[in-house]
């Protein structure tokens, strides 16, 4: 005889309660959606509309135009020109690795740095090229990669490049004055920033202008007393002066004799402040400001004009000058040519020390520090 087959035990019946438990659990996590977008959507909208506008919104900066400086006759001795320079939303940045390739080639740089700037996730902006040449930046524009743009800037040009940079100076990468005029009147020629609120697409490209948030101020025009012409002879005389006579170097100031104006102010050996990738440190500094140098003959009238308005001496009045030197403390003055007695006059055309120095000594100090 053949065993009965053996049959499965049959499905106990679900309970109704757990059924009904399961219905309420349902209903009650959409009444939480439901309520969660009623929130979100009717009552407290302003969290989504700040995401969704972070989306496509953004704030820009405008640069403000730096100031010109120009000469007397008012020509230009340093201006700003327009540039592009190529910047990125890293958030927004969609690219293939051949057009990440393509891209760092165009800008110069290595494709690890490139990765690097993109991969910032904590700025929404990030400059990836400073002040591009016109066609370098079409090209870049070209490529048509999402989230990378073109942002305009001014770069500092001066016209006459080598004869004032001295006296000039000179701007950094982002329009800042570094050396001369550049640095010192900096706060006059920068002017002030301004920005805008603009919408834009997957490309970076504007599409829409919101609104201005802050209009920008341009900086003021600085005017100087030099002369550009005199400026240009003056360096090329001394130029011509310090390659005869074999020096190291050399400063030339040109003054209007009548108003004590500033004419002209060179130094040999200059730099091209348009060019700076190789710039020797040691070339930038303006001799005929920052040097000391002793003034010599050239305050000898003074004390002389001095003595005579305090009457201590007379034209014709003699001093010995012999032996030609004179101890003052532990100082000893020397006469390039030793003479004997000699009378106010000839203590000038003689050009000497002792003499001046003895006329000094026979006034006051008050005398002399009137003077």
């Amino acid at each position: 005889m053949r065993a009965p087959k053996h049959r499965p035990p049959l499905p106990q019946p679900i309970p109704a309660w757990r059924a009904r438990v399961l219905l309420a659990f349902l209903i009650l996590c959409f009444a939480v959606l439901a309520g969660r977008s009623l929130y979100l959507q009717g009552l407290h909208n302003d969290f989504l509309q700040q995401k969704g506008e972070s989306r496509y919104t953004r704030v820009i900066d405008i640069v403000a135009t730096r100031g010109r400086i120009v000469d007397r006759n008012d020509e230009p001795l340093a201006v700003s020109t327009p540039v592009e320079s190529v910047a990125a939303s890293p958030g927004d940045v969609e690219a293939t690795s051949q057009q990440l390739a393509r891209l760092a080639r165009l800008l110069g740089i290595r494709r690890s740095e490139l990765a690097r700037k993109l991969g910032t996730t904590t700025r929404e902006f990030v400059y990836l090229k400073r002040q591009l040449a016109p066609q370098d930046a079409a090209r870049v524009v070209a490529l048509g990669v999402p989230g990378v743009f073109l942002q305009r800037e001014y770069r500092r040009y001066y016209p006459a490049g080598e004869v004032t940079a001295h006296l000039i100076g000179f701007t950094d990468v982002d329009d800042r004055g570094q050396e001369a005029l550049e640095l010192a009147f900096d706060p006059v020629l920068a002017g002030l920033p301004g920005s805008r609120r603009v919408i834009k697409d997957r490309l970076g490209r504007i599409v829409e202008d919101v609104e201005s948030i802050r209009t920008p101020r341009d900086g003021s025009t600085l005017t100087l007393s030099i002369d550009a012409r005199i400026q240009y002879l003056a360096y090329r005389e001394l130029k011509s002066a310090v390659a005869a006579h074999r020096a190291r170097a050399g400063g030339l100031v040109v003054l209007d004799v009548g108003t004590g104006e500033v004419l002209a102010m060179v130094n040999v050996p200059s730099f091209n402040p348009n060019n700076r990738d190789k710039l020797d440190p040691r070339r930038t500094r303006n001799r005929a400001v920052t040097d000391l140098f002793e003034p010599g003959s050239t305050l000898k009238p003074f004390t002389v004009a001095a003595a005579l308005e305090a009457g201590s001496v007379r034209p014709e009045s003699v001093i010995q000058t012999a032996p030609g030197q004179l101890a003052i403390g532990n100082r000893v003055i020397h006469d390039a040519h030793p003479q004997g007695a000699l009378t106010v006059g000839q203590i000038i055309q003689k050009s000497s020390n002792v003499g001046t120095a003895k006329m000094a000594l026979g006034m006051e100090a008050e005398q002399l520090w009137s003077l």
